[in-house]
């Protein structure tokens, strides 16, 4: 059997991909080239499905939830918030995986941050 060998792109509409792409650069440092590549570091990746009625995502219309991997998830946090991001109150922690937070950006996707444990 063909197997996939990871994450090819992650896409998303946006009212104004320019901006929301410059938010994704200048709030989380997500650099990108001109055709939005982006080389990340190796590192583990989560898939899984989850039930239609959760409220994990946040908004009921969210159908997806991109996680990112942080090294400092604090920090993050901290940057978010200095930049006048909405960032949840609330940081999880579950043994063995890690800690958690969460942004919306702009467009109103609810982001997860995951520093791996």
């Amino acid at each position: 059997m063909e197997r996939v060998q990871g994450i090819g792109g992650y896409f998303l509409r946006a009212a104004d991909p320019a901006a929301l792409g410059a938010w994704y650069r200048d709030c989380l440092g997500l650099d990108t080239d001109e055709h939005g590549l982006w080389s990340q570091p190796a590192g583990p990746t989560v898939f899984a499905a989850f039930e239609s009625g959760t409220d994990y995502f946040g908004s009921p219309s969210q159908q997806t939830m991109l996680n990112f991997r942080v090294h400092d998830l604090d920090a993050m946090l901290a940057q978010l918030r200095a930049k006048g991001a909405e960032v949840a109150g609330e940081v999880q922690e579950m043994d063995g995986v890690g800690r958690f937070g969460w942004v919306t950006d702009p467009e109103g996707n609810r982001i997860e941050l995951w520093q791996p444990a």
